[in-house]
């Protein structure tokens, strides 16, 4: 099947594995492959999957702290009619990763954005975490002190949704700590090392799965996912609002 040639002046969005990689796309491999240019959160790293692929091109360093100003090296070689796929470390640009900026530049500039999806920790790991999919809530990495981490969880409380959370080996016995003064009775579900040979999932209560990071050295990335508040007990609930009106009728 002829496949069509990449759009000129246009940013490709390329997921890329998450630690397998036979999670790289097709579609992905050959954007890759037919790309003027790859922007890329750390070359080295992205230099190694693309040599692992047998593939070769320029790369484009883009990461927190330079995304700025190289947005405007990234709009003006798009002006030049140059494709360009934009990469970070693991996963889908833009999650919890540098990517928004060039995204919000690009689309400003009025250029083409096209999203190339593939493997992204958070989906990998609800969809395996035995926790409600129907509806979700991604915060990513919580705030790095105390106070703000704390001040975001309580904020959090009364939504229906599974939350879904990102987390380091080295704070994630902290988080199991702050969850089990905020969620104590929430199911929990944590997975690590998601796709790799190691991966595995801990599900449990707050208080249950602390004592096994007391035990164990949990290595690897986390994705920490708790279940939502009880359904149907807002204010706005079907229930609550049929309630109200009736309520509303006798007093009338």
């Amino acid at each position: 099947m002829d496949l069509p040639p990449l759009t000129a002046s246009t940013l490709y969005l390329v997921a890329t594995p998450i630690g397998n990689l036979e999670d790289i796309t097709l579609r992905a491999l050959r954007v890759l492959r037919e790309c003027d240019v790859v922007a890329a959160e750390d070359t080295r790293r992205t230099g190694q999957l693309l040599r692992h692929f047998e593939l070769s091109k320029p790369l484009l360093s883009y990461f927190q702290f330079n995304e700025a100003r190289r947005s405007e090296e990234i709009i003006e070689r798009l002006r030049r009619g140059e494709k360009i796929a934009l990469v970070t470390d693991a996963g889908s640009p833009g999650i919890s990763d540098p990517g928004e900026r060039v995204v919000k530049a690009a689309i400003a500039a009025g250029f083409r954005v096209e999203a190339v999806p593939g493997a992204c920790a958070l989906i990998a790991g609800l969809t395996a975490s035995g926790l409600p999919a129907d509806e979700f809530h991604f915060v990513g990495f919580l705030p790095h002190k105390s106070g703000q981490r704390r001040n975001q969880l309580e904020s959090l409380k009364a939504i229906t949704g599974t939350l879904i959370f990102y987390e380091s080996p080295y704070r994630i016995e902290k988080l199991l700590g702050e969850l089990c003064e905020v969620y104590p009775e929430r199911d929990v579900a944590l997975a690590r090392e998601l796709t790799k040979k190691f991966e595995e999932y801990l599900r449990g209560k707050p208080a249950a799965l602390l004592e096994i990071a007391k035990k164990r050295s949990l290595k690897g990335e986390f994705v920490v996912m708790v279940a939502g508040a009880e359904r149907g007990r807002g204010k706005h609930a079907p229930e609550a609002e049929e309630r109200d009106i009736l309520e509303g009728q006798v007093v009338d």
